[in-house]
């Protein structure tokens, strides 16, 4: 591996996510039997590609619904792609509101979990555990269930939590959009302390002045396809006339620009991202592989029925031998 390859923190190769949308709990049983039997798919993201060195920090825009949360989720391992090849090299951390965290449980119990689930030893936890609570600004509410903090709280927790365990690749999702600003001063001086260790930042932020302030490149994403990639002041002022643009619209047309984006993303198909590949230089066999259902959604019928065949089998045979064994004198 050049030390090029080793700089490469995020590389993604014609990711997809399909959400099958079904009428009743019914259609969705038998679609785990007989495959994909949704008339209705919404494919949340067609085909994004893109690569992300180190220390790059990237600001993802695009209007509500364009698919940056879901991108996001994938990154960070919540939810598997529909299709498509994504490789990471080192450890994430995410900034979400709410992400992560138990309700029923209080910040300080949130905290050790959450440490314990990131690798942490009890000993470490407990070590680090005042410096969360003190950067977290939550004084006695650190001993109260979580559930009754309010959005900006539980932010400030999450944030706080995450980036006290110095992850490779921090994702921040509109996290400083919540609680005061003096947090948020602080939380965007954590970030610069991020950026000046040169790790990997992916900055989702309405806020397109903070944008232009922390990011390296900006990646548009508008309804699930990548609309730009590249160098923030560009990619931003392209989107920032976008917006201007889509504002301008009364509210009819507006409205039919949205159903249409929307229609695409329930005709799209994988045999279309799959055309483009080819297109774009790949071969058949490349394009076939980058598009091929890996989700538990795209399990055939009858690898699920051999499956569930032989399991039923050992079943039988383990029931077969007890009884067997409970008839013999």
């Amino acid at each position: 591996m050049t030390k090029s390859d080793q700089d490469i923190m995020v590389q993604a190769e014609a990711i997809t996510k399909n959400f099958q949308l079904y009428a009743n709990q019914t259609e969705k049983l038998k679609s785990t039997f007989l495959g994909n039997q949704s008339e209705t798919n919404f494919w949340a993201l067609r085909g994004l590609s893109f690569e992300v060195k180190r220390g790059e920090v990237i600001g993802i825009v695009g209007t509500n619904g364009s698919g940056k949360s879901t991108l996001l989720n994938i990154l960070s391992g919540v939810i598997p792609q529909t299709s498509g090849k994504l490789k990471l090299n080192g450890s994430i951390g995410v900034v979400a509101i709410n992400e992560g965290l138990n309700w029923e449980l209080t910040g300080r119990e949130n905290i050790r979990i959450k440490q314990l689930m990131m690798g942490k030893s009890n000993k470490e936890i407990t070590a680090v555990m005042p410096s969360i609570i003190d950067f977290a600004e939550l004084g006695e509410f650190i001993d109260q269930p979580v559930k009754d903090y309010s959005n900006g709280m539980r932010a400030k927790l999450g944030f706080s939590i995450v980036t006290h365990n110095n992850p490779d690749i921090l994702i921040i999702d509109e996290a400083l959009s919540v609680g005061d600003s003096n947090f948020s001063k602080k939380a965007l001086g954590k970030i610069r302390e991020f950026i000046a260790e040169n790790k990997t930042i992916f900055f989702v932020s309405h806020d397109l002045d903070q944008v232009r302030e922390f990011t390296t490149k900006v990646m548009w994403v508008q309804y699930g396809e990548m609309r730009a990639f590249g160098p923030t002041q560009a990619v931003a002022d392209e989107y920032q006339k976008f917006t201007q643009d889509l504002d301008k619209l009364d509210e009819a047309n507006r409205d039919k620009y949205v159903e249409k984006q929307k229609q695409g993303q329930q005709i799209f198909t994988l045999e279309q991202l799959q055309d483009r590949l080819v297109q774009q230089g790949k071969n058949f066999d490349q394009a076939r592989n980058l598009t091929a259902i890996r989700s538990f959604e795209g399990f055939s019928a009858i690898s699920l029925y051999s499956t569930l065949i032989i399991i039923f089998g050992l079943m039988a045979i383990v029931i077969y031998f007890y009884l067997t064994k409970g008839q013999q004198p």
